[in-house]
């Protein structure tokens, strides 16, 4: 019961959402950009957008190369396309990373393995978000001289900070030993066993320098396909978005819609593509008539997963 009145009030949250952006543009013009689309475009920016979801399976591919040797790169494509369509019915857009990991434990006994290699790369990709959001920032600030860019980037700044610390979490033995205390409690000892496991997999990461480097340069390299999809929609709506403010922005967007409040990010996308681009004077239609196509995007590229999960439970049958 508890998870069905979760569900339905992020419906209600996503309905909401919508109707209040909405009612901030103007609808005509938003009917008249969308209508005057460049489909060329349009079908160029899905084709890298899948792009980007290749890349950052290869991303996953290296990272897991350490841990789990010899899973094929077909193989976690397979599970990257299934994780990205639970991405849109699970919450908070991580929904795919628990079916990466659920679908590589079918093809390995190294389960812990396999799931600290799924959250090693979700961090990795989020490092690489986050410090291309700071550079941006530095350079649209000292450009533009526009105020408001001043608080975006201190939270890109605090958003890095936080994830250095996780990473030092991670892989630092004083702070392993330090959590360690925690299922020192009764209610989390009979935990222990699979904290210390799982331990010992990040651990396996602490002296790869060049592997966690490799996977950054991958992840940022997905980033900016993704940034190029963000700029390729945008002329495709007329154009007046420059490649500096999605650089900035397409990053924050996609820690906003970390926040587990909604369908899919439905109505939390919308919002935040008007309220970020309007800091540099983006019209809110043409803002909302992007995120719109990339919303279409992402679920026209999540099809693919949704079939191939469905075809995986009738072989199991």
């Amino acid at each position: 019961m508890r998870d069905k009145l979760t569900a339905l009030l992020k419906v209600v949250v996503s309905v909401a959402l919508i109707v209040f952006i909405f009612g901030r543009v103007d609808l005509a013009a938003l009917r008249t950009r969308l209508a005057g689309a460049n489909g060329f475009l349009i079908l160029l920016a899905l084709i890298v957008y899948f792009g980007a979801i290749v890349m950052n399976t290869a991303k996953w591919a290296i990272l897991l190369r350490a841990q789990v040797p010899g899973v094929p790169f077909r193989a976690l494509l397979r599970y990257t396309f299934i994780g990205v369509f639970f991405n849109n019915i699970l919450p908070a857009n991580i929904g795919g990373d628990v079916m990466r990991g659920y679908g590589l434990s079918a093809y390995t006994e190294r389960k812990l393995d396999a799931a600290a290699s799924v959250i090693v790369d979700r961090l990795i990709g989020l490092m690489a978000f986050v410090s291309s959001a700071v550079v941006a920032a530095l350079i649209a600030i000292y450009t533009t001289h526009i105020p408001d860019l001043l608080v975006v980037g201190a939270m890109a700044v605090v958003a890095l900070a936080a994830l250095l610390f996780a990473f030092v979490v991670l892989f630092s033995r004083r702070w392993r030993v330090y959590l360690a205390r925690l299922f020192d409690w009764s209610f989390l000892r009979p935990l222990a066993p699979v904290y210390g496991r799982l331990a010992d997999a990040f651990g396996a990461y602490r002296f790869r320098y060049k592997t966690l480097f490799v996977a950054y340069l991958i992840g940022v390299t997905g980033l900016m396909l993704t940034n190029v999809v963000n700029y390729l929609l945008s002329q495709a709506l007329g154009g007046g978005i420059s490649f500096l403010a999605i650089a900035l922005f397409n990053p924050l967007v996609g820690l906003v819609l970390l926040i587990p409040i909604s369908v899919g990010g439905l109505g939390v996308n919308q919002n935040a593509y008007v309220g970020f681009y309007g800091l540099v004077g983006v019209p809110h239609d043409h803002a909302l008539a992007v995120s719109l196509l990339i919303q279409a995007l992402i679920i026209i590229s999540s099809l693919p997963g949704g079939l191939l999960w469905l075809r995986g439970r009738n072989i199991t049958r």
